[in-house]
C-alpha cells in the first residue's frame, strides 16, 4: 500500500535532490523496513508531483548509497543489508538546528585532539597548507562570500597536518555539512551580520594557527575548543531567536 507520507514536494532548486532526502527519510525512520518493497515509479511520481526521471534518478542515488536493491521487472525494496551498513549521516536527518548541534559536538570530540596532534607533529609543508587556506578564508571574506570551502579546507589541513590519515578521513566523511552556515538561511534572514560572523570566526582560525605554529598543544586545543563551542552557541542563540524554527535547506547530494 502507497504510504501516506509521501505527499507532493515543495519547490527545491533539485527535485531529485529533494526525492532522495524524502524517501532517505522515509526509509531510515523505519517507515519501510528491510526487504518492503517501495511504491512504484507511477506511485512516487503521482503522489509527489515529481516526473518519472526524477524518480528514477532517485532510487538509482539511493541504490547506489546502499538504501535500496532493485529487482528487474519487480521494483524496488529497501536493503535487506539495511541494518550491516556502517555509520553514516542521514542527509534527511540534517535539516533541523538540534541536529546541526550535535555534528557540531562530533566535531569538537574530534577537532580538539586533532588540533593538538597538529601543533605537536606538523612539518613545514603542513603549517604552510595551513596558513594558505587561512589567507584564502580572508580573501572570501574580502569578496563578500560564505568562505565554506576555505573554512573545511582549513580544518582539514589541520587533520592532514596530524599525520593520522583517520581524522582527514573523518572530516571527509562528514563533508560540507560540517560547516552548515551555507544550509542554514541566516545569511538571508539577517545579512548585515553576515560579515561580522565570518571575522569573528576567522580571528578564532587564526589563534587555531598561531598555537600550531608554536607547537603549544595544549593552546591549541584550547582554541579549537573555544572556536567550535562558539560556533555551536551562535548557531544555538540563532535558533532561540528565532524560535527554534531554524531548517536546513537538504544538502547536497555526492556527485
Amino acid at each position: 500500500m502507497f504510504d501516506p507520507m509521501l505527499q507532493p514536494l515543495p519547490p527545491s532548486h533539485s527535485r531529485t535532490e529533494a526525492l532522495i532526502a524524502r524517501l532517505t527519510s522515509e526509509i531510515t525512520s523505519g517507515r519501510f523496513g528491510p526487504g518492503d518493497r517501495l511504491p512504484t515509479e507511477q506511485q512516487i511520481a503521482t503522489a509527489t508531483g515529481v516526473s518519472r526521471t526524477v524518480v528514477r534518478e532517485a532510487v538509482a542515488a539511493l541504490k547506489g548509497l546502499g538504501l535500496v536493491e532493485t529487482k528487474q521487472g519487480v521494483g524496488a525494496f529497501v536493503s535487506r543489508r539495511l541494518r550491516e551498513r556502517p555509520f553514516e549521516l542521514d542527509p534527511a536527518q540534517l535539516r533541523f538546528l538540534p541536529e546541526v548541534l550535535a555534528i557540531l559536538e562530533l566535531r569538537i570530540s574530534i577537532e580538539v585532539e586533532a588540533a593538538g596532534l597538529a601543533a605537536q607533529r606538523h612539518d613545514r609543508a603542513q603549517l604552510a597548507a595551513i596558513r594558505t587556506e587561512l589567507a584564502a578564508i580572508d580573501m572570501a571574506i574580502t569578496r563578500g562570500e560564505d568562505a565554506v570551502e576555505p573554512d573545511l579546507a582549513f580544518h582539514c589541513a589541520i587533520a592532514d597536518a596530524t599525520n593520522n590519515p583517520h581524522f582527514r578521513k573523518m572530516l571527509g566523511f562528514l563533508g560540507i555539512q560540517i560547516i552548515p552556515r551555507r544550509a542554514l538561511h541566516l545569511n538571508e534572514r539577517d545579512p548585515p551580520n553576515r560579515t561580522k560572523y565570518l571575522l569573528a570566526s576567522q580571528t578564532e582560525h587564526k589563534s587555531i594557527f598561531e598555537a600550531i605554529r608554536l607547537r603549544d598543544v595544549q593552546r591549541s586545543r584550547s582554541a579549537m575548543r573555544r572556536h567550535l563551542q562558539r560556533g555551536r552557541d551562535r548557531y544555538r542563540k540563532a535558533g532561540e531567536a528565532l524560535g527554534n524554527s531554524l531548517e536546513l535547506r537538504p544538502p547536497a547530494l555526492p556527485a
